[in-house]
């Protein structure tokens, strides 16, 4: 059977990471944690330039260390901090300025270091619909923000944004078509570990470092 996937998505594609967050659980900006001697966000612009064509960084505040001079950096489109749904929005606004002959934009978090390289081919693969929300899981649960979303939802995604107060990526996801890629987790001797283990709290950045550690180990 001919693979019609990649028909149902316009390239160049994007990447968008989301580093707008306030990092309350954090306490400091994610984009700059330091991970193996690197920016958390350097983890994550390395990890993608061989999957898309362009990336840029969501921030609203001043360009984090990790940010080169060739990395666009874009603040939100709707004021006032609104949460990941705004850096979504501010993606798909992006790329339809910027590339207008693209169809979908990768959005992906800051605080995830560890997402599979193969994740944007996985993504693209499991398309079955032109308009729809291709989104990663693994272990049994969802992750809205590694996503690949429909430029052409720009329009109701903002007036969802401001008219629904709790302002939820599942929700939103589940008013439009969606497919859903499982990702597996990755056995090794020191326990099965989940690409999208992702770093909220100072203990999330020490088990990083040490996951970081034994991958860099186990290459050696």
């Amino acid at each position: 059977m001919p693979d019609t996937s990649r028909r149902l998505i316009s390239e160049p594609l994007t990447a968008v990471i989301l580093a707008g967050g306030l990092s309350r659980r954090m306490g400091s900006p994610k984009p700059d944690l330091h991970l193996g001697g690197r920016t958390m966000l350097s983890h994550i612009i390395e990890r993608l330039r061989p999957q898309v064509t362009s990336i840029a960084v969501n921030l609203n505040a001043e360009p984090a260390d990790a940010v080169d001079g060739n990395t666009p950096v874009i603040a939100d489109t709707v004021p006032g901090f609104l949460g990941p749904l705004a850096g979504v929005l501010t993606a798909m606004r992006h790329v339809a300025g910027a590339t207008p002959e693209a169809s979908h934009v990768l959005v992906v978090p800051t605080d995830t270091p560890f997402f599979p390289d193969d994740l944007v081919a996985r993504l693209i693969a499991a398309l079955t619909q032109r308009q729809q929300i291709a989104v990663a899981a693994s272990v049994g649960q969802m992750h809205p923000l590694f996503a690949l979303w429909p430029v052409a939802l720009a329009d109701d995604l903002e007036n969802w944004l401001m008219s629904d107060p709790k302002r939820r990526v599942r929700a939103f996801i589940e008013r439009h078509a969606s497919v859903t890629v499982d990702f597996p987790v990755t056995m090794t001797p020191k326990g099965a570990f989940d690409p999208f283990f992702n770093v909220n709290t100072p203990a999330d950045l020490t088990e990083a470092k040490g996951w970081l550690s034994f991958f860099e180990d186990s290459r050696a």
